[in-house]
């Protein structure tokens, strides 16, 4: 099963674990952000030979055996540059803000892809009133 290597750990000693952060709390039909980030306490290079290449968002409402993808962000500028790695003038950050509305208490999952240290994910319960 993939899942089998799917990394977790805590965010704030693992560069590789996305943070998700929202309110606990939100109301029914009402839009809120949903921020994932990765490496917050613990910066991770993006570089042109490491790097995140994208963070998902999904939603499993409770009782519900489905996830529903709300977001996924590629990121392109490594600081790559016909004058060689690293040497470009632009570099993406691994981070996504995505507006969310959510009618139903769940779980939030965020995973994120590491070009050198594969698939890595979180998930943070959300009520919804």
């Amino acid at each position: 099963m993939l899942s089998d290597f799917v990394q977790t750990s805590d965010w704030k000693t693992e560069k590789h674990v996305p943070l998700i952060e929202c309110a606990d709390t939100v109301k029914a039909n009402e839009a809120f952000n949903v921020t994932v980030s990765v490496g917050k306490e613990e910066p991770h290079p993006n570089t042109t030979g490491h790097f995140i290449a994208w963070i998902a968002l999904h939603y499993v409402p409770e009782g519900s055996k489905m996830s529903i993808e709300l977001a996924r962000c590629e990121f392109s500028a490594h600081g790559a540059s016909a004058a060689g790695p690293d040497a470009g003038p632009a570099y993406t950050c691994s981070n996504v803000t995505v507006g969310v509305k959510l009618a139903k208490s769940g779980k939030l999952y965020a995973t994120e892809y590491c070009n050198i240290h594969g698939l890595w994910s979180s998930e943070k319960a959300i009520t919804v009133e």
